[in-house]
């Protein structure tokens, strides 16, 4: 399984910038919604990178996390708000879940303190959300947004989380937690209990299952994350293509950052239509381009086609 890059993809209209894409997520109709740390939070394109619109304008904090569920309407996880809230495609806000700018006790297990990503599943429509800089928790919902549980703590062990980034349910109800700086996707039932983990990722970061069924898992793993190790190679940044039992079946990207084309610099939420093309958003700006001297913005987004 190989991916080439589509250079130059997406047409923003002039004097329009990312800054950077945190997330990125399409709907039925594959347009693609970048979420983004600009003036424009959300901007959406076709699937040819026409340019469509933008919301959110005055309303996001910081972008972290995007996931649109299966009527098409658009969850946004807004760490610095400490909420998750619920959209129409047009950007009509439905719900929010949080205390909007009002942060959980640190490490308290409370929801939430800077969460990072929600993830609905498709058998049930229970919420799951990743919490995140400042929890080391998942946090369950109810459809309507009622708290029904929660699970995991600061640690190492099975069931804990060191910086808990992304996740992901697959048909069957289980839950995917990119345990970012544990190195490893942890997996669970409904109901929290620990059913397994996926190792051999570096600060998986971006997480993805294929709608289509395929069973494959995308993963963004971030590299090296210190200057000791910025020269290792085979760290990352790459995206780790993984089959339903975690074993990797494809991995693109180069061997050390960088802004060349198919390359990454800090991949951080991904995507993949039902034409099984791969869009992937990066926080480039965060993770290298604001220590450039002088600073500037980066490249950071990204869309693959199936090579073979």
């Amino acid at each position: 399984m190989r991916f080439s890059v589509i250079e130059g993809w997406g047409t923003l209209p002039d004097g329009w910038r990312y800054q950077e894409v945190a997330g990125a997520e399409v709907d039925k109709q594959d347009r693609v919604f970048c979420f983004t740390r600009s003036e424009h939070p959300v901007i959406v394109f076709d699937r040819d990178g026409n340019f469509l619109r933008s919301w959110g304008e005055g309303v996001v904090r910081r972008a972290h996390g995007i996931t649109i569920d299966a009527d098409d309407m658009v969850w946004l996880t807004d760490d610095l708000h400490h909420t998750v809230r619920k959209f129409t495609p047009e950007g009509k806000l439905l719900l929010t879940i949080g205390d909007p700018d009002k942060a959980a006790e640190l490490q308290g297990g409370k929801p939430f303190n800077r969460p990072t990503h929600v993830a609905i599943c498709p058998k049930s429509g229970y919420l799951f959300v990743s919490d995140g800089y400042g929890n080391s928790r998942v946090h369950k919902y109810s459809p309507d947004g009622k708290h029904v549980m929660s699970w995991g703590e600061p640690g190492t062990d099975p069931g804990q989380f060191n910086l808990p980034h992304n996740l992901v349910t697959d048909r069957d109800g289980l839950v995917y937690v990119a345990d970012r700086e544990n190195h490893r996707v942890q997996i669970f039932d409904g109901k929290g209990q620990h059913q397994g983990q996926w190792n051999n990722l570096h600060r998986p970061c971006g997480l993805f299952v294929d709608r289509a069924g395929s069973g494959l898992f995308f993963v963004g793993e971030l590299g090296s994350g210190m200057p000791v190790t910025e020269k290792t190679p085979n760290l990352g940044p790459r995206v780790s293509v993984l089959d339903a039992k975690g074993q990797r079946v494809a991995r693109f990207g180069g061997r050390f950052a960088s802004e060349k084309p198919g390359e990454f610099i800090a991949p951080h939420g991904l995507v993949v239509d039902s034409r099984g093309d791969v869009y992937v958003g990066e926080v480039s700006y965060t993770g290298y381009g604001q220590f450039l001297s002088p600073p500037r913005e980066m490249r950071s987004f990204q869309k693959f086609t199936r090579a073979d």
